[in-house]
């Protein structure tokens, strides 16, 4: 039983991470049928992932107080409806407005699954080894989103991109609501204040970059302070202010975002420069960029074992500085030099990131209070998210539009740069944050 509900949580995460991948193959193709510029493209990625990274705290308190098995049921649907919806778009306003939809169901989703997990799997070192089970599975849709979406984009158009997720979320729901036994629902109230400032604090400041506007900046930064106000005085916080005290929560939690500020804005930019530099069909750039993403699916489980054994650090730190070396392999690429030049960055980074993923997450949620567990995942998705959309908007907008092959080179030298230092900063970070064996204390006192 246990293990049917692992499997069963992996396929909410798999969807979530499949519509990351997957879009990014289809932007040349729906970007000319919809007529949309680079900044239109970049919305199209990161208006699903605003949303989740803005409402993730909220899934994860709404999952505490109504019970985590209801929110994970409602998140399917809100999924499934809104991916039929991308698949009826007939303007890219349309299409970002029903990603924003998908964001919402997503955010339900991971910190469901994720509390769901913790529950069914208390001990340490099994908690570990699900979720490197859990991150290896989930990660299959990275490899599959690519692959899957060249071939129908290639074949069928870039619609039945999204309808795919459809026949999924019916599976997923009735496995759910037939193997996961309901929650035992505590008395709470969820923090609208404190979703609607972090939702605003975050929107502001990816429009900011995309948009280039300054100003919109400087509402980004005073909704985030805003958002802090609000936490300290709210009696039921979305974000307990608490649960950051940690240095070892706090460590990771930035390691996360740093993580896919990298992955997600590479992907984003690789693609770009697959099909609008090398000249790549959509079925070839699916390909090209299936090395990105199979050493993380098969680094997962093992990462899992890992870090129930020796702890997360000596995973995190190692699977850091792989990052920033294979990121310094950008200052390499040129316009005319090809796929094996970027290859290296693609196999490097992914093991990098293969690595990281269970280690960083396990870190993230081992100081957290059993009955925090899905806050506290909803904390950590959240940082991964927001890193992710900010590294999308960033990336997108150093690299410029892909036509100006030159310049947008030049932009892949500057991300590559600045990775490479992100990351080794973020290394140092793990290396004084995190604890060589994580939870224990926690294990001791919840038994």
């Amino acid at each position: 039983m246990r293990t049917a509900i692992l499997f069963t949580m992996c396929a909410g995460m798999f969807l979530v991470q499949l519509d990351v991948t997957v879009v990014n193959v289809a932007l040349p193709t729906l970007g000319g049928e919809l007529h949309a510029d680079v900044p239109q493209l970049q919305w199209v990625v990161v208006g699903y992932s605003v949303v989740l990274a803005a409402l993730l705290l909220t899934g994860g308190a709404l999952g505490d107080v109504l019970g985590h098995r209801g929110v994970v049921l409602t998140g399917l649907a809100v999924f499934g409806a809104a991916s039929a919806a991308c698949g009826l778009a007939q303007s890219a306003g349309w299409l970002v407005a029903a990603r924003a939809v998908q964001g919402v169901g997503a955010a339900l989703l991971l910190p469901g699954t994720m509390a769901v997990l913790t529950g069914t799997f208390p001990g340490r070192a099994e908690r570990a080894r699900a979720l490197g089970i859990w991150a290896g599975i989930s990660a299959l849709a990275l490899p599959a989103g690519p692959l899957l979406g060249g071939i129908l984009v290639q074949t069928a158009g870039w619609r039945p991109v999204f309808w795919l997720n459809v026949p999924i979320v019916a599976v997923a729901a009735v496995a759910t609501r037939r193997l996961v036994p309901p929650d035992v629902r505590k008395p709470g109230r969820v923090d609208v204040p404190g979703a609607v400032t972090a939702a605003l604090a975050l929107g502001s400041g990816v429009y900011a970059v995309i948009a280039k506007t300054p100003w919109v900046g400087l509402l980004a930064v005073a909704a985030a302070g805003a958002f802090v106000v609000v936490e300290r005085r709210a009696a039921e916080p979305m974000l307990p202010l608490s649960l950051l005290r940690s240095r070892q929560t706090a460590g990771a939690n930035l390691v996360s975002a740093a993580m896919n500020f990298v992955g997600l804005g590479s992907v984003l930019v690789f693609t770009l420069y697959l099909q609008d530099v090398l000249h790549a069909d959509p079925i070839a750039a699916a390909a090209a960029v299936v090395p990105m993403f199979v050493p993380m699916v098969l680094l997962g489980p093992v990462s899992g074992r890992l870090t129930a054994r020796f702890g997360p650090r000596p995973q995190i730190v190692t699977g850091l500085l792989l990052g920033a070396a294979a990121m310094l392999n950008l200052l390499r690429i040129g316009p005319c030099t090809g796929y094996w030049t970027l290859l290296p960055t693609l196999l490097v980074l992914s093991v990098g990131m293969g690595l990281l993923t269970a280690a960083v997450v396990t870190a993230a949620v081992a100081d957290a209070p059993g009955e925090r567990a899905g806050i506290a995942g909803g904390i950590n998705n959240a940082a991964r998210q927001a890193g992710g959309a900010l590294g999308v908007a960033v990336f997108g907008a150093v690299a410029g539009e892909p036509s100006a092959h030159v310049t947008f080179v030049h932009g892949l030298h500057l991300l590559g740069f600045v990775s490479a230092g992100l990351w080794v900063a973020a290394a140092v970070l793990a290396a004084v944050t995190v604890h060589s064996r994580a939870g224990r204390k926690r294990v001791a006192a919840t038994g």
